[in-house]
């Protein structure tokens, strides 16, 4: 990539290579980076994906669970790194996303800052923009969302805009990618130098704060000479931003400055006495700043912040204007006051999730039938005779073909259509705004819980994939609230016990009633049980927030997005490739293992029993305390890597248990029956009764996560401790729940 020299040069790079390298960021192929910042809600998301199409990828900042998206385009001759910083509504670090977005800011030093603001609420967005004009000349507004603005009355003139402001607004219609092509133009003019901001910055604080950030200012400018944004550093000081202080104590914030006097963009560093002197000046600015903090009081950062908020009013009401029409009819607020009504929110949200899990269900059958057919319906018997043409020992041929690919293709077969169709359903509620309308019924329930009013939204998404569940906690600033929702999210019944409860509940509920009521009883059982769930969510959540996470809830701005059509294919390919792919890779990892250990344990015998039957007569007077059997407990054990797996498995054991012959296809290896009165004949000849039934439903939903999910939990809390927590709770919960259903079970029906 072009080099510049150690000099100031319009046309050379800004960004800081130390830090980017920090940060993660890797500018190899790439001459410039441009940050992109803006509010929640404001189409920031679709300008990244108009801007740079397919070519991106996610991760997560360094020591951080908050997700990165980085992109790439190019222009002319040069190659544009595009991050995706965190949506805020301020920089003032009170929140990790916050934190993230204006550290990146400050200490990377993107060559352009582009802020994405709603058209439609103009002056909310400009308390962002203002804050990152504080921060940086090299910053673009993109006016986003024009086009809603309009059809509500109101008519942004975007000149005006740019010159209170002084930086380049760029009006456009992300969704249809109207401006984009001139907001990459000024950005370039912005990188390359060509196109030069001059920030009007906020000059309205009075008194005693303005004499105060004016001394601050000059002392930083005196010791940081270099520093270009030393009025903005002076106020964050005298906030006590505690991170700007390490900064200074650490040499970072030396080392910005003497990057920006130096012009070398290579190393960013100052050497020799210059350096000393620098860093023994900057650290008597914190004495400075605190002395001052005292002085001023508690309403220094209050007096800031109302003269940012009055500035953007008034730049706002300069700019925006309003048709001289009569009021519209406003259909979002006619469907807002339907979906969050008191008495009809909660019947809509339930409507529509129970929709959304009966596509899945019903949808993912034919394409699992599909895949169950390919992969082992002909696939294995495929690799069983090449096998056998290869001369295979019997042992190797059942350990690979029987137990690893056989455990595997079950866990595809049943685990990516219905996570096919749920995660693109989920993400369209999502993108059409509807998910931040169940956050706002649900908020109240929460908060009573003593949990994050989020939570329901990771709860909805752990009805898909609770490891997809445990991710999405990190919309979650709260540390403590965030454990909260890691470990109740097992009470969401994932798609992967589904099958479980439905087939159950179809044989042994269903069979209690008349034919012609069978198919609704058993349904209202499988619904009862994912009810149960929820209430567990509440009540555990409560107990945890006065016990082991005990705490107050935070509060939090909830927006609610103006509804938007979705876009579906883009949909449903980013969910495909964030969510569904990445789930069941981990569960692919961790099935494999699990296959083996169920071949191996079928078919190594100890005194001529298999390890699988010592086991099950081991855990047998247990199980049948808990008015279960050894063959669930087993089940559940070897099949910890997914829940797809339970039924095969417990068919498996059952048959070779009660030495069931004609059945399967040998020791070790899982099958399903494609009758469901076949499938109950063996479970009752295994000796299960209504009450082994009832129980298995209880213990599907109250038992330790999959392996999958468990993995997930160490990554996103790094704690041995709440991944021991999240996985042992449900299962002695479980314990309990079904010791006591079946000892009231005994007393009453005997």
């Amino acid at each position: 990539m072009s080099e510049c020299p150690p000099s100031n040069c319009e046309g050379c790079p800004a960004h800081h290579a130390g830090n980017l390298k920090k940060l993660g960021v890797n500018m190899d192929q790439f001459d410039y980076v441009v940050a992109l910042a803006g509010n929640p809600n404001t189409g920031k998301s679709t300008v990244f994906n108009a801007i740079t199409g397919l070519r991106q990828h996610t991760g997560n900042w360094p020591g951080k669970t908050v997700a990165r998206a980085e992109g790439g385009f190019a222009l002319g001759e040069s190659r544009y790194k595009l991050v995706d910083l965190p949506g805020t509504y301020s920089l003032l670090s009170t929140t990790v996303d916050e934190e993230v977005a204006r550290n990146f800011i400050l200490f990377a030093r993107p060559d352009v800052t582009v802020v994405v603001v709603d058209a439609n609420h103009l002056e909310r967005n400009l308390n962002l923009v203002l804050q990152v004009l504080e921060i940086t000349d090299r910053a673009v507004v993109c006016l986003n969302l024009v086009d809603e603005a309009k059809r509500h009355g109101r008519t942004v003139d975007h000149r005006r805009l740019a010159r209170d402001l002084g930086v380049p607004v760029v009006p456009t219609v992300a969704r249809s990618n109207t401006g984009i092509d001139e907001l990459l133009n000024t950005v370039a003019g912005v990188a390359s130098g060509e196109i030069v901001g001059k920030p009007k910055r906020n000059a309205a604080v009075r008194g005693q704060g303005r004499r105060a950030i004016e001394e601050m200012t000059e002392l930083i400018e005196s010791a940081l000479p270099g520093l270009s944004n030393a009025r903005w550093v002076a106020m964050r000081l005298l906030d006590g931003d505690r991170r700007l202080e390490e900064a200074i104590h650490s040499g970072e914030l030396v080392e910005l400055a003497g990057q920006s006097a130096s012009g070398e963009v290579a190393s960013g560093a100052v050497v020799g006495t210059d350096a000393i002197a620098m860093t023994t000046a900057a650290r008597s600015i914190v004495e400075s700043s605190r002395a001052l903090r005292w002085d001023l009081g508690v309403g220094f950062q209050d007096a800031v912040t109302e003269s940012m908020y009055a500035r953007a009013a008034r730049i706002a009401d300069r700019a925006v204007s309003l048709a001289d029409t009569p009021r519209r009819f406003d259909l979002d607020r006619v469907v807002d006051n339907l979906v969050t009504s008191r008495w009809l929110g909660f019947p809509i949200m339930l409507g529509i999730l129970g929709v959304i899990f009966w596509l899945t269900i019903a949808g993912a059958n034919v394409p699992s039938g599909m895949l169950a057919t390919l992969l082992i319906g002909k696939v294995h018997p495929m690799l069983l005779a090449f096998g056998a043409q290869l001369h295979f020992p019997w042992w190797l041929s059942g350990l690979l073909i029987d137990g690893m690919y056989l455990a595997t293709a079950w866990v595809v077969s049943v685990m990516l259509p219905p996570m096919a169709i749920f995660f693109p359903l989920f993400t369209i509620l999502e993108d059409f705004g509807y998910l931040a309308r169940v956050a706002f019924n649900l908020d109240g329930m929460f908060k009573r819980s003593g949990a994050h009013g989020k939570q329901a939204l990771t709860m909805s998404m752990g009805f898909g994939c609770n490891a997809a569940g445990v991710v999405a906690t990190r919309i979650i600033d709260s540390r403590r609230e965030r454990l909260i929702a890691i470990i109740t999210n097992n009470f969401a019944l994932c798609n992967g016990r589904w099958p479980t409860q439905i087939l159950i509940a179809t044989i042994f509920i269903g069979g209690l009633v008349p034919a012609q009521l069978a198919g609704f009883v058993s349904a209202s059982a499988v619904v009862g049980i994912a009810v149960l769930g929820v209430g567990l969510t509440f009540a555990v959540s409560w107990f945890l927030s006065r016990t082991m996470l005990r705490g107050e809830p935070t509060s939090f701005s909830l927006e609610l997005p103006p509804y938007r059509p979705p876009r579906f294919w883009r949909t449903v390919y980013t969910s495909l490739i964030d969510r569904t792919i990445f789930v069941l890779w981990r569960a692919i990892m961790f099935a494999v293992p699990a296959g083996a250990a169920i071949w191996l344990a079928g078919n190594i015998n100890i005194g001529g029993v298999s390890i699988a039957q010592h086991l099950i007569g081991a855990f047998d007077p247990f199980g049948l305390l808990l008015g279960l059997n050894g063959v669930i407990l087993l089940a559940y054990l070897v099949a910890i890597p997914a829940n797809e797996i339970v039924i095969p498995t417990l068919l498996m054991l059952t048959v070779m248990n009660a030495g069931i012959g004609g059945v399967g296809a040998g020791s070790g290896v899982m099958f399903e029956l494609e009758s469901v009165a076949d499938t109950a004949s063996i479970l009752q000849a295994g000796g299960w009764t209504v009450l082994t039934g009832v129980n298995l439903m209880l213990f599907s939903l109250l038992h330790n996560p999959c392996s999958t999910t468990i993995y997930t939990i160490w990554k996103e809390t790094r704690s041995r401790r709440w991944t021991i927590v999240a996985s042992l709770l449900p299962l002695v919960m479980g314990f309990l729940v079904c010791f006591l259903v079946a000892q009231v079970w005994r007393l009453i029906i005997g």
